[in-house]
């Protein structure tokens, strides 16, 4: 049975496998602390899927504080779903888990960025009603 629930420091291996598929080399020592750090805030979580206790997804958001209106920015930091479980669910879950926190937050906008080559990652954004927006500047 596929489920969701928050990341704690002992999910650091198997969630720094997953970054690797996305090309990020990050040690597990490293994913620790992060893990750690995010969970101490209530703007931040970390979130993974499982199937039988194996790790199959994981997904890291952050909740920002509008200045210009009312309520709170979501943002999506990082989602990877491992490659074998792809187009099965675990990616759908994983956000509708994402949009329970934003609620929950008082957000009124999700975003997420994508580089350019995950053409994949594009249509599933579009396919949970994301809309492409162009006007980001990075230095």
């Amino acid at each position: 049975m596929l489920i969701t629930r928050p990341a704690n420091p002992e999910d650091a291996q198997a969630i720094s496998q997953l970054m690797q598929q996305l090309g990020y080399e990050i040690s597990p020592e490293l994913m620790q602390s992060k893990i750690e750090f995010m969970t101490m805030s209530e703007m931040d979580a970390v979130f993974v899927a499982e199937i039988t206790d194996q790790i199959v997804g994981v997904i890291s958001i952050h909740a920002l504080e509008l200045f210009h209106a009312c309520g709170k920015l979501g943002r999506i930091t990082s989602l990877v779903v491992d490659k074998n479980m792809r187009q099965q669910g675990v990616g759908k879950l994983l956000f509708s888990t994402t949009e329970s926190f934003f609620r929950a937050q008082n957000c009124v906008r999700i975003e997420v960025t994508s580089s350019d080559h995950r053409t994949d990652a594009h249509a599933f954004y579009q396919s949970l009603g994301f809309k492409i927006d162009q006007r980001r500047f990075i230095k």
